[in-house]
């Protein structure tokens, strides 16, 4: 049930919004309400979490809000993945437990947001490790594509590295997971679970939020459609984490934004702030696709019976040569079953900017809180086409990276028409997708009227008692994975806030 009145109300219950409830009820005697659009499985002990939410080998095909591109895409239509469950999409991601570079945290104070450097952040996102319990491979469990992969790439010229050391920018390393046991260990196992037996502490699932209560300047807390009705709760301060699609949404829906369009959709403006929805992106990327060979299905195989296959295992971070400094490539093999039991592999390179230019945005469609938003990530669409080139650039390293041994033996040709020359980047127009990290569209700054959304403790420019706590207000994305970055951000704003 939802409480009706409490002193902090968290909508969200995700990588942010479950770590930074936990963290509240942890170190204070305030009430909390966490209220999650979808399923709350209780905790890991009581044996109530679907398996295949549990399994950190492959990625659950459940449990989405059915987010997409729409017309967006030229006629293709793009999935974009986010959990509707509590734990969010540390419970159904793959588990790469990445930090990213000095420059994007330095990069982020540098834009006047004091307690965001490096410096500051790095014991927060040890603590995010901790609480994940973020792990390390043993070199026998390391899958045979995995491995010939790492090996490849540091025959191409990638030197070795600890992927989380944020002074080294080029190199390539085994990636450290959230999981543990085999189970993915999410983030309403490492920050609820221990706090679920205080009184002080509410969990309520399949609370869908509608908007927030504005009145006099402030957020009074939020409405949710709940157990077939509309609840009000009351809130002496209301965290907004609902992820970087859904925080803004709920913004829009309570007349927080850019007045003219919501007057267009029949939404009353309650507070003029035109940066909501807008500073949208993600890493836009390409999937170079291998047939495999008869060797590597049969390693590979022998492999799997032994019980552990994870699809992905090694990063690369690399330099398209576009920039001076640091890198702005992902390169990441991705091999396994396509389904359990099914006598089908796939083998594929991922290829990521993560030093995008372009920005997108999101609107509504509807006010309806069931309808989905409208989503434009407008991939490749900087000015001077620095995204295309620097995947044009990742695409001749993957292939470079499957032309040398050990991995060329086992790769097998291309499967897609990709071509050469010009040929290439029209490949990577026509197939540009994300890599699963949305961010940015509700960004910190220091000043509204340059489209900043909220201030450097994560609270909404112009209006008291409301904050949040997610991908959302990151400036600029990080050049990494986002869920670490993301409990991060829960972890320092939890310490500003208790």
């Amino acid at each position: 049930m939802l409480s009706k009145t409490v002193d902090t109300l968290v909508i969200g219950g995700g990588s942010g919004g479950a770590a930074l409830a936990g963290l509240v009820a942890e170190r204070s005697n305030e009430t909390v309400l966490l209220a999650e659009a979808g399923p709350d499985y209780g905790p890991l002990a009581m044996g109530r979490w679907p398996a295949e939410m549990l399994d950190a080998r492959r990625l659950p095909a459940s449990h989405g809000w059915g987010y997409h591109s729409g017309d967006l895409m030229g006629g293709r239509r793009l999935d974009f993945e986010r959990a509707r469950v509590i734990g969010g999409c540390s419970a159904h991601n793959g588990c790469s437990a990445v930090w990213g570079t000095r420059a994007d945290y330095d990069g982020w104070a540098q834009l006047g947001l004091p307690g965001w450097s490096l410096a500051e952040v790095r014991p927060l996102l040890a603590a995010a490790d901790r609480r994940l319990r973020v792990r390390r491979f043993r070199p026998e469990q390391v899958p045979p594509f995995q491995q010939a992969s790492y090996d490849a790439m540091r025959a191409f010229g990638l030197p070795a590295t600890d992927i989380n050391d944020p002074e080294a920018d080029i190199g390539v390393d085994f990636c450290p997971m959230n999981s543990h046991l085999g189970i993915r260990w999410n983030a309403a196992f490492g920050y609820l679970d221990p706090v679920r037996h205080r009184e002080t502490l509410t969990i309520a699932g399949h609370a869908l939020a509608d908007r927030l209560l504005i009145e006099a300047g402030r957020v009074r807390g939020a409405v949710f459609r709940h157990e077939g009705g509309c609840v009000e709760v009351e809130a002496g301060r209301t965290v907004l984490a609902a992820g970087a699609y859904g925080s803004p949404a709920i913004l829009l829906r309570s007349g927080i934004g850019d007045p003219d369009a919501l007057r267009r959709l029949g939404i009353a403006p309650a507070h003029p702030l035109a940066g909501v929805g807008q500073n949208l992106q993600d890493h836009p990327a390409v999937a170079v696709r291998f047939a495999g060979t008869p060797a590597l299905e049969q390693r590979s195989a022998a492999f799997e019976a032994r019980g552990w296959y994870p699809d992905e295992l090694v990063i690369g971070k690399a330099s398209s040569g576009l920039y001076r400094d640091g890198f702005d490539l992902h390169l990441f093999p991705t091999g396994g079953r396509v389904a359990d039991g099914v006598e089908e592999w796939s083998w594929a390179f991922f290829v990521a900017s993560v030093r995008p230019r372009a920005r997108g945005r999101l609107g509504l469609a509807s006010a309806d809180p069931e309808a989905m938003p409208a989503i434009d990530h407008r991939h490749l669409g900087d000015a001077d086409q620095t995204d295309l080139a620097a995947l044009v650039e990742g695409v001749a390293q993957v292939r470079a990276i499957a032309a040398t041994p050990p991995l060329a033996a086992l790769i097998g040709r291309e499967t897609d028409d990709i071509g050469s020359g010009k040929a290439v980047a029209d490949w990577v127009r026509r197939n540009v997708q994300h890599y699963w990290h949305p961010a940015g569209s509700c960004a910190m700054g220091p000043r509204p009227e340059q489209g900043a959304v909220v201030d450097g403790r994560g609270k909404l420019h112009g209006l008291e008692d409301c904050i949040l706590a997610d991908a959302s207000i990151m400036p600029v994305v990080t050049r990494a994975n986002t869920n670490i970055p993301t409990v991060m951000i829960a972890e320092r704003i939890a310490r500003w806030m208790v």
